[in-house]
């Protein structure tokens, strides 16, 4: 085990499952993760070899003989008659038959109807009534010869949860890790292994559990197929529903009229929308308009009697065209069917998760490591919406008083959810409070840029915060960064309004004191003359390379030195070399270039980092450019910059390491032939003229 796995294993010990388990029990069950979860922390909570093989060989027997394919139902269904009782694995909904004034469960695999339910079975799990919920129940048959009479009864019934979780002890022991091993550690409780994404990348993973954890929290995730955007809400919780886009109807969702039931919001915490997106879908108005009332003041009608509930909103679909494509033709919203391509819907959205920012989800992302048993994680989450963190930014930072109240109680859920679940126990740092605000605030900018574009009539907001030293820090979203060029666009019926503000964002770019990080191409440098600036490029942005960053400042050097202690291992020496192949394909075949490196040894593995560091050289000849590298053995060598004879410096927070490291062990990847199609790490780059 890793070492954060022992720390996992010491603190939290009961609670806690080894991810890659699930895949070795699940075979051919179609049941969800916390359901194998549940047995396998009921005979594999420990980290001894020997006793997790003789849990897993017990949970695949209780699979095998308990939970029912349904091309074995007839099979049980025998079974059951046969022995009188038997003990079942399903998902079972009860309905009340008005005709014979008794409660009737329906197995969904079994493929039984009418099976007799005690009151008092419905009563203690009322949730039943609403929609299928996963159970261990113990089914007796009881032959009668009154045929209106069902055979099948309902002796006793356990949902599939954990029945006590210690929250102070659950907060106490949060206490022992650092803030990295605890987003490690949630990033493997929902089976992802960590080292494969970056720090922005996590922090977007783990918005997916701000509905757990937020009353009436709306959020939209719109991406990329095959991101894993529905995972969390239909394999996490026992606690959510992911229910298709297109299958949800009023009684459903708020109140039948019929019989006064209320629907999904009165009894799940989370209720998520699958396969939202799809501008040939049409939904019925009416329920729209619901929606709609419901999301802005947690209300629904029934006749003239409002109602209340606590559910959250998720709603996810997939995007039909990138991003630079919706900025420039449409809006960011454009797969929404047209119903919900509505201003007064969209401004009740508190965050837009950026889809096209999580990588397509891969074998070589999952965990093998620990985590928490997710029905145990998913009690705690419950427990914490009880809880409100939306004022602990206060104490060291303001919020734009410009901005408005929606925008401002959207800002302050989405924090106070971030809060809830990385720091459940206090202890975050200004500097922790900084990055999470800057999140919540992009996340509701991106909703509100958008909007701008759909209805003009909302006015534009100047998306800041204040820190304790009185400075405004102003917010962008990664795509605008990206994208200066088509982001500040306004409707696709307004021409005259998108020329100005594209003209009007071309002058910002090239003040170099703005910092934007966006629009720094080869046009853009000779427009401002290669000006002195320093520039800050946000994670999990794309359309940066060595050519843009470094290619104008170099063209006409012919030497170039760099300086960074950290061109040690295979992916920072090949960092190296596409940085000679971009001074190899910017300059004329017949000028002659030096390029030097000062690197320092990597301890331990100095011969592998000379054979490395020589394949370079040795690939340069005949190539017009001369490279060779030296080890600083001084040790006080720190900097990290680009220096040329001609006058520049090119200083390098990351050095040339500004790529997030691609995870595909076979196959292609655009990222791997192309720079500008990597995620970049957060970095800054300042040119100095000397």
């Amino acid at each position: 085990m890793s070492t954060l796995d022992d720390k996992i294993n010491e603190h939290f010990a009961g609670y806690v499952v080894r991810k890659d388990l699930v895949k070795a029990v699940k075979g051919n069950a179609i049941v969800p993760t916390y359901v194998l979860e549940y047995l396998l922390g009921q005979y594999c909570a420990t980290d001894d070899e020997a006793s997790i093989n003789s849990g897993i060989e017990t949970v695949k027997e209780i699979l095998r003989k308990h939970y029912v394919h349904r091309s074995e139902a007839g099979l049980i269904q025998s079974t059951i008659k046969e022995k009188g009782r038997y003990k079942v694995i399903d998902q079972i909904s009860v309905s009340l038959n008005e005709k014979t004034d008794s409660y009737e469960a329906t197995f969904d695999n079994l493929g039984i109807k009418k099976v007799a339910v005690d009151s008092g079975t419905v009563k203690a799990h009322p949730k039943l009534l609403v929609t299928g919920v996963w159970c261990i129940a113990d089914v007796q048959y009881e032959f009668s010869e009154d045929a209106r009479t069902s055979p099948w009864v309902l002796e006793t019934i356990k949902p599939i949860q954990i029945a006590r979780v210690d929250y102070e002890g659950y907060k106490e022991a949060r206490t022992h890790f650092s803030k990295d091993e605890w987003i490690d550690l949630l990033m493997q409780s929902i089976g992802f292994n960590p080292d494969a994404f970056g720090r922005r990348s996590k922090l977007l993973q783990l918005m997916r559990l701000i509905p757990f954890v937020e009353r009436n929290y709306n959020i939209i995730e719109l991406g990329p197929k095959g991101t894993g955007k529905s995972h969390i809400y239909s394999e996490f919780s026992p606690h959510g529903q992911l229910i298709s886009g297109g299958e949800v109807t009023i009684p459903k969702l708020f109140v039948n009229n019929s019989n006064g039931r209320i629907g999904l919001v009165g009894y799940w915490d989370v209720v998520a929308f699958d396969e939202f997106a799809g501008r040939e879908k049409t939904a019925n108005k009416a329920l729209v308009d619901i929606m709609k009332n419901y999301m802005a003041n947690k209300t629904f009608s029934r006749g003239v009697n409002p109602m209340g509930a606590e559910a959250s909103f998720a709603f996810v679909g997939n995007t039909d065209h990138n991003v630079p494509y919706m900025l420039k033709n449409s809006d960011l919203f454009e797969a929404l069917p047209s119903q919900f391509h509505d201003s007064a819907f969209i401004d009740r959205l508190h965050a837009y998760l950026p889809g096209w920012e999580v990588d397509v989800i891969r074998g070589e992302m999952f965990t093998r490591g620990y985590g928490f048993i997710v029905d145990y994680l998913a009690e705690i989450l419950r427990h914490l919406r009880q809880e409100d963190f939306s004022n602990r930014p206060d104490q060291y930072f303001q919020i734009s008083e410009k901005i408005s109240t929606r925008d401002r109680d959207a800002i302050y859920k989405t924090m106070s959810g971030l809060l809830k679940v990385i720091f459940p126990a206090g202890g975050e740092s200004p500097e922790d409070v900084e990055g999470l605000l800057q999140l919540a605030l992009e996340s509701r900018k991106r909703v509100k840029d958008q909007l701008f574009r759909i209805d003009a009539t909302y006015p534009e907001v100047d998306f800041y915060y204040v820190g304790s030293d009185g400075q405004k820090r102003r917010v962008q979203t990664v795509e605008e960064q990206e994208f200066p060029q088509f982001y500040n666009r306004k409707s696709a019926l307004d021409p005259k309004a998108q020329d100005a503000a594209v003209h009007s964002r071309d002058d910002i770019v090239i003040d170099r004191d703005e910092a934007p990080a966006g629009g720094l191409d080869a046009k853009a440098r000779e427009k401002s003359d290669l000006s002195e600036g320093h520039h800050v490029f946000a994670e999990n942005r794309k359309g940066v390379s060595y050519d843009k960053l470094f290619g104008p400042y170099i063209d006409g050097a012919r030497r170039i030195i760099v300086t960074d202690p950290y061109i040690r291992l295979y992916y920072q020496t090949r960092n190296m070399m596409e940085f000679v192949e971009m001074v190899i394909q910017r300059k004329a075949p017949e000028d002659q270039v030096a390029v030097h490196l000062v690197t320092a040894p990597n301890d331990g593995e100095v011969q592998k980092q000379r054979e490395l560091l020589e394949s370079i050289s040795e690939a340069c000849i005949g190539t017009g450019v001369d490279f060779t590298w030296a080890f600083d053995t001084s040790g006080t060598a720190h900097a990290r910059d680009i220096v040329t004879d001609t006058g520049w410096k090119i200083v390098l927070d990351r050095g040339l390491d500004i790529f997030q490291a691609p995870m595909r062990r076979e196959g292609f990847n655009l990222g791997d032939r192309l720079q500008e199609h990597r995620m970049a790490k957060g970095f800054y780059v300042t040119y100095v003229k000397q």
